[in-house]
């Protein structure tokens, strides 16, 4: 597979935790760039950390490297490679996808060590 482009977004992040039964705060969809994921159990929400919401739990400081698409649904191992890349240096991270593209969130101390290694293994970060 050929090497991608991940471009780097100039926001910060934060994941947010609520009870599959709570209300989506209104102040989510007003955001520049959101993720919603709704399960049995949980919702989460992804969302620039300036927007402050209640929620049941927060994990802050996540930056966002997107896959520059878009992709196609036939293209195998995007994830799996950049996740390889980033699990060989200790680097956890959130992956979304969406129907376009893929991001991967990385907490902001660990994203000048993510980029080296994304670049060390021919993917160009702009």
């Amino acid at each position: 597979m050929a090497q991608l482009t991940l471009r780097l977004i100039n926001e910060q992040f934060a994941i947010h935790s609520l009870s599959e039964s709570a209300t989506i705060p209104g102040e989510v969809f007003s955001a520049s760039m959101f993720f919603i994921a709704k399960t049995f159990d949980e919702i989460s929400i992804v969302l620039p950390q300036s927007i402050m919401i209640e929620s049941d739990e927060v994990e802050l400081n996540w930056h966002a490297l997107e896959v520059v698409g878009p992709l196609a649904f036939t293209m195998t191992g995007i994830l799996s490679n950049i996740s390889t890349v980033l699990a060989n240096e200790k680097i956890s991270i959130f992956a979304i996808s969406t129907f376009d593209t893929d991001y991967i969130l990385v907490k902001e101390e660990c994203m000048n060590t993510a980029i080296e290694a994304l670049r060390a293994n021919q993917y160009l970060v702009i």
